[in-house]
């Protein structure tokens, strides 16, 4: 009798520790849930696979929250000894939508409207810069 309420015990015990996993994978938070209204405009990936590879991303924003703005660049795609840059743009203005490798990764006409970027690097350390662009006279 005391055996079969140790394994009903331990039954009860993996089944909630199955669904307690299984609820822990399932929803984890993702970009989704910033409350920045982030929203993709344009992305770049170099096609060298034998080098670093280089991620570039244009983001239009509702919102500065300058926390959230890091978050959002974490949930980006990094590969070891490669790099992430992802630039913010104000939804509604004006926005680039080609995009090119290198330190320079789009048009200079647009550097005015950019407010933040952010800048995973090969070691994986980040970054985010509040108007990049901006010219110091």
């Amino acid at each position: 009798m005391r055996n079969k309420k140790v394994n009903i015990f331990l039954g009860v015990l993996v089944f909630f520790l199955v669904i307690w996993m299984l609820k822990g994978t399932f929803f984890q938070p993702g970009s989704g849930d910033l409350k920045g209204g982030f929203k993709d405009v344009a992305q770049y990936r170099n096609e060298n696979n034998t080098g670093p590879v280089q991620y570039v991303f244009v983001v239009s924003v509702k919102d500065t929250a300058w926390s959230e703005m890091e978050t959002f660049g974490n949930y980006k795609p990094h590969l070891k000894g490669g790099t992430t840059k992802v630039y913010y743009f104000m939804e509604g203005s004006a926005t680039p939508a080609a995009l090119y490798p290198g330190a320079i990764n789009f048009d200079s006409s647009f550097n005015k409207s950019c407010i933040a970027m952010y800048e995973k690097g090969p070691v994986g350390h980040t970054s985010v810069t509040k108007h990049p662009f901006k010219y110091v006279p």
